[in-house]
């Protein structure tokens, strides 16, 4: 399996003040308008979400995950910066793709933001975008072949890792860093790294997964973090031999059937965050 090392890398949920970026006068610089009214049920999703990706272990007190705006693709939903078991639909913000708020309430927003905004500039098909720190995911984006292993699909629910995971080494294109995806450039350079993949490692950092919508980006992250747990009880269980992983014809079928099957996972979830 291909290991792809591009310089790539995204932050701890850090927060800043959401505001409008200065001018080089000084001055403010305008509210981005916003993409028009949601539905709340839009605004209920994206909270449950990220609750639901609390529950399943994918996030603690830091981690975010986003939505396009369903009328308006140069809009997306997130938090603002808050633990993700505690976020509900009133803490939702609205941004434009350079992560700049289209508010001015004074509300804090993710640091990493822009790894969000640079995605879905980069990505039209993405429609949602979870980033995390799940910690059987880390060490796959420390080791390289051939002292370490390159992360694969392990089963059927993570056909979507088949053709390979890229790793995103901040390092490459900024030196050394706190591993943020703290602005633009930097997240151009994640979103980059990402290319047409699903799911993108980050070097000492965790990980993004994105799908084509909510509930799947949702899912590919939580079986992200499974397949990782997989991966290494099979290394070690075969003493590190040859792994008997899904190819390449068996995982198109597989991700085909998850496309529609995930919907299952997914009621389950919210039931689970008290949102069904």
């Amino acid at each position: 399996m291909r290991l792809f090392t591009c310089g790539c890398a995204c932050g701890f949920g850090a927060s800043f003040a959401a505001f409008a970026p200065a001018d080089a006068g000084g001055a403010k610089a305008p509210i981005p308008k916003s993409g028009g009214p949601a539905p709340r049920s839009v605004f209920e999703d994206l909270a449950a979400a990220s609750r639901i990706l609390a529950d399943q272990g994918v996030v603690d007190g830091f981690g975010h995950v986003s939505m396009r705006h369903p009328d308006a693709p140069d809009r997306f939903f997130m938090s603002r910066s808050l633990a993700p078991a505690l976020v509900t639909a009133d803490d939702i913000m609205e941004f434009d793709l350079d992560s700049v708020p289209c508010e001015d309430k004074g509300r804090a927003a993710f640091l990493e933001r822009f790894i969000h905004g640079q995605i879905y500039k980069a990505r039209p098909d993405v429609m949602s975008v979870v980033h995390s720190h799940s910690p059987s995911v880390i060490p796959f984006g420390l080791v390289k072949p051939p002292q370490g292993a390159s992360m694969r699909a392990m089963f059927h629910n993570a056909a979507f890792l088949s053709e390979g995971v890229p790793v995103f080494d901040i390092a490459q294109d900024f030196g050394a860093t706190d591993m943020l995806v703290g602005n633009n450039e930097k997240g151009v350079a994640l979103a980059r790294c990402l290319g047409d993949h699903p799911v993108v490692l980050m070097r000492a950092h965790g990980s993004v997964a994105v799908g084509p919508s909510l509930p799947m980006a949702v899912f590919r992250a939580v079986y992200t973090e499974v397949n990782a747990r997989v991966q290494a009880s099979a290394i070690l269980v075969g003493g590190g031999g040859p792994i008997a992983g899904l190819n390449a014809q068996e995982a198109a079928l597989a991700d085909a059937v998850n496309l529609g099957a995930g919907l299952r996972a997914w009621d389950l979830w919210k039931k689970r965050v008290g949102a069904a």
